[in-house]
């Protein structure tokens, strides 16, 4: 995707209408007599010498969450000076939504379906209402193992007061963290996962869909991966494979920097409560102040 953009920009930037080469100035002739002032063209700065007058080098692209081969949906990114930008809304912690559909009665070697199918088992015994068990089962789960490792208890006072200041968010980026989790379409033997995380990654979307087969004692695999939105950006603001060329991407640009404008303590970090591990084997909560990152 990155080399595809910016190979779009650079074709369409190239088409447009450029400024004319430089001129070189140049003394000619005999150093004993009346010598001559040449101006013609340089060839430092003739396209057909140096090249086209944009090239890949001059951009530079980055994403806020690199997303793995199977998965698709909404990538936020930034292109040069927008990289800033993109590495502030990284730290913001910003939650992902995800459609996650898979398929029960077959596991695969790579839990996706793609891979080989090395188990098959029944699931005619499966309902919808037993996949909403399951998925508010490990919603909860999730939500009491942060609280533990805060070491608050769940019914206390402090475990208010914590809840009320914001959405728990490990610092750690390689701890993965479920908000909510639910089945929002089931047609048997395929179903629809929404999927409310932070510092998740296509392999560990690919386990809950498997670890939901075998709670269901049933087996089932991945068959899509969808981020339908990330932080503030949906669907609606993301561009289509066809729809990456200049006066696109332009346009997307006007629209993000509108929608940050509009939002910018996400990109400062006034409100969410991070999780931060310490020597002491635990985990210490603590509310990040506002300040320029």
């Amino acid at each position: 995707m990155k080399a595809t953009v910016i190979s779009k920009l650079c074709i369409d930037l190239n088409n447009q209408r450029v400024r004319p080469p430089m001129q070189h100035v140049a003394i000619e002739g005999p150093t004993n007599q009346f010598m001559k002032v040449v101006v013609r063209e340089s060839y430092a700065d003739n396209p057909l010498v140096v090249g086209p007058r944009y090239q890949p080098n001059d951009f530079r692209l980055s994403a806020t969450k690199l997303t793995g081969m199977d998965t698709s949906g909404v990538m936020v990114c930034g292109i040069n000076d927008g990289n800033k930008l993109a590495f502030k809304l990284r730290n913001a912690k910003c939650t992902r939504f995800y459609k996650v559909k898979g398929i029960l009665g077959q596991a695969t070697d790579n839990y996706f379906y793609t891979g080989k199918i090395v188990e098959k088992s029944t699931y005619k015994h499966v309902k919808h209402g037993h996949i909403d068990r399951v998925c508010s089962s490990m919603q909860s789960s999730h939500q009491r193992k942060m609280f533990e490792l805060c070491g608050i208890d769940m019914q206390s006072q402090a475990a208010y007061e914590l809840a009320v200041k914001g959405l728990l968010r490990p610092s750690d980026p390689n701890i993965p963290m479920i908000y909510t989790i639910r089945c929002v379409h089931f047609s048997p033997p395929e179903f629809t996962l929404e999927i409310v995380c932070i510092n998740e990654y296509e392999m560990y979307l690919k386990t809950i869909v498997h670890d939901v087969g075998m709670q269901l004692r049933s087996t089932a695999t991945c068959t899509q991966i969808l981020c339908i939105q990330d932080g503030l950006f949906t669907l609606d603001h993301a561009l289509l494979t066809k729809h990456w060329d200049l006066v696109s991407i332009l346009s997307s640009i006007s629209v993000s920097d509108k929608i940050l404008a509009e939002n910018k303590d996400l990109l400062y970090q006034q409100s969410p409560t991070l999780v931060e591990y310490d020597s002491t084997s635990k985990f210490i909560p603590f509310k990040k102040e506002s300040s320029q990152i």
